[in-house]
């Protein structure tokens, strides 16, 4: 009897082991974040746009960083022959002329960080929805992002979409129309009139 039960439960053990679970596969991949923000066409141009409004807004800044330094190479060469009084009235206009000159690059530096920051936090969240949507398009139950913030410490090649996702993202950004009409250089021309 002992002998019937065990075959018998060798018997369900086998039958069961021999069974297939069905196992779906995990369709994984990653994408590099840094190659994907240098290759990617509208991050291009986004970098672009506010490197020529820095451009255009530190050489009128410059100008006046100019203006300053000859006013205080003049002073410096004025202030024995004006006397002590003279060249300490100066020299307290030079030093608020040189603190607000400070304040106004600092001002500048500081405009455009921020402009720049909210339109790259909005290609951002773009970005992280349209990978969402491809993986979801093409069946993948993860996808990794590696690069400046990796959250992937190995991953072989083949697991590797980001040329994929560059290509896809640029072709849509091209299809897209440009909301913004005009270059940035064109801008700066006008903001002169």
């Amino acid at each position: 009897m002992k002998k019937a039960l065990v075959i018998i439960a060798l018997s369900v053990f086998a039958v069961s082991c021999n069974k297939t679970a069905e196992v779906k596969e995990v369709k994984t991949a990653y994408v590099d974040t840094s190659v994907l923000m240098k290759e990617y066409t509208e991050a291009k141009d986004l970098e672009a746009k506010y490197k020529a409004q820095a451009e255009e807004k530190g050489r009128q800044l410059q100008a006046e960083i100019s203006r300053f330094k000859q006013d205080a190479a003049n002073f410096q060469s004025q202030a024995q022959a004006n006397g002590q009084a003279w060249a300490q009235q100066r020299g307290a206009e030079l030093q608020k002329r040189e603190q607000q000159l400070g304040y106004a690059q600092q001002a500048l530096a500081q405009q455009l960080q921020q402009e720049s920051g909210v339109e790259m936090d909005s290609l951002v969240s773009g970005v992280k929805k349209f990978i969402k949507e491809y993986g979801k398009k093409n069946g993948y139950s993860y996808i990794y992002g590696t690069g400046d913030a990796a959250t992937v410490l190995y991953a072989e090649d083949k697991y590797d979409i980001t040329k994929t996702i560059i290509k896809e993202l640029n072709d849509k950004y091209k299809a897209e129309p440009k909301t913004d009409a005009k270059p940035a250089a064109k801008e700066g021309e006008e903001a002169k009139k």
